[in-house]
């Protein structure tokens, strides 16, 4: 008899890791409704790049990499970006954990399916990786909105800092989402009804 792997019940603890956990939120998330959230952005980041700006992009492969980008945190938690980015040895010192627990988690899957988990927890592609973390910062500036708009200025500055960081990423689908879609994300459902 096989031994019970935890591979699934581990990936279904993203729902327990709470995220924002440095900051008083409105709304509480977890890190499962972000990496939902991030599908659905990767996906439409991948088609406005398709469909408006007439690129090649493997829209399956990226929408189900962000399903899995946040994977490790079932192992080391969400560690806030101003912790994590506080200098470079900390980040360095994170990027460590993280690949040693996208290792454990790898080693998790059972042998004949791990080579089509592998490359979801620990990603070797950039110009895939690209459209995830676009979408990933995205949806952060997208929470920031919606948190400001329900009156909570303990956003303000993550949204200044998102918005800059999407800036630099110098990607027109992330342009063309926050001119056609993100000031939606500031109204009321009365006002995006109405």
């Amino acid at each position: 008899m096989e031994p019970l792997n935890p591979f699934f019940a581990y990936l279904y603890r993203m729902r327990l890791i709470d995220r924002w956990s440095l900051m008083r939120n409105v709304v509480s998330e977890n890190v499962a409704e972000h990496s939902f959230h991030v599908a659905l952005l990767t996906h439409a980041l991948c088609t406005i790049a398709s469909e408006v700006f007439g690129k090649e992009v493997p829209v399956d492969k990226a929408v189900t990499l962000a399903l899995f980008h946040d994977a490790t945190e079932v192992i080391t938690g969400d560690i806030p970006s101003p912790v994590k980015h506080h200098n470079p040895r900390i980040l360095k010192g994170f990027r460590e954990i993280e690949n040693l627990a996208a290792e454990r988690l790898t080693e998790m899957v059972p042998e004949k399916l791990r080579e089509h988990y592998r490359p979801l927890i620990q990603p070797s592609d950039p110009d895939l990786h690209r459209w995830v973390k676009g979408a990933d910062l995205l949806d952060g500036y997208l929470k920031c909105l919606t948190e400001i708009s329900a009156g909570n200025r303990e956003f303000a500055v993550a949204g200044e800092e998102l918005k800059q960081r999407l800036d630099a990423l110098d990607m027109p689908e992330v342009a063309y989402f926050l001119k056609h879609f993100a000031d939606s994300f500031s109204k009321t459902i009365d006002e995006i009804s109405s």
